[in-house]
């Protein structure tokens, strides 16, 4: 795998290391002692899939509060994706700064968001698929957001009037 570091503190982009034959490749997409080598999570609680119909869909910006942060390894199994990180770690010397990187199937990068940080997303291509590692459960009293066009962040989303659910057009702004 190879890992290369964003401007977020402790947020990675992992990518594949393709073992090319004429058959085609064969790469790790994760494993636990490398990312343990860095000092990422590698706990592995669940792991979840979103589709997305229509291309424009923004999804988050999603957290969990503590005690149950969640660190994510996000990758787009179908078409493209805008996928975002947000720092929300008042320590930490990224706090409230984004980092955007385009996650494809056929670039077959992830994003690794650390616990702490706030994640969402924006659809490029219709028929996205998205898969994530979690490394907590999903605990209902500690999920929080924040609305994906908060001003305390400024992130520049590619494609305008996104598609959002009742639930993410209404999350308050970042008071901190």
């Amino acid at each position: 795998m190879i890992f290369t570091e964003t401007p977020i503190k402790d947020a990675w982009l992992v990518e594949v290391k393709r073992l090319e034959d004429e058959r085609g490749f064969f790469a790790r997409s994760f494993c636990r002692q490398e990312f343990q080598e860095r000092g990422l999570d590698p706990r592995l609680a669940q792991s979840n899939v979103s589709f997305n119909a229509k291309r424009g869909t923004l999804r988050g910006l999603h957290y969990q509060a503590a005690p149950h942060e969640e660190a994510k390894l996000v990758r787009c199994t179908q078409g493209a994706i805008w996928d975002v990180v947000v720092d929300l770690r008042r320590e930490s010397p990224s706090f409230k700064r984004w980092h955007g990187v385009e996650l494809t199937a056929e670039n077959r990068r992830a994003l690794y968001v650390p616990g702490g940080c706030a994640h969402g997303f924006q659809t490029l291509s219709d028929d996205a698929e998205i898969l994530y590692l979690m490394s907590e459960f999903y605990h209902p009293e500690s999920a929080r957001g924040l609305p994906w066009d908060d001003p305390a962040f400024g992130i520049r989303w590619p494609l305008a009037d996104p598609i959002l659910s009742a639930r993410d057009r209404d999350f308050a702004p970042f008071a901190g």
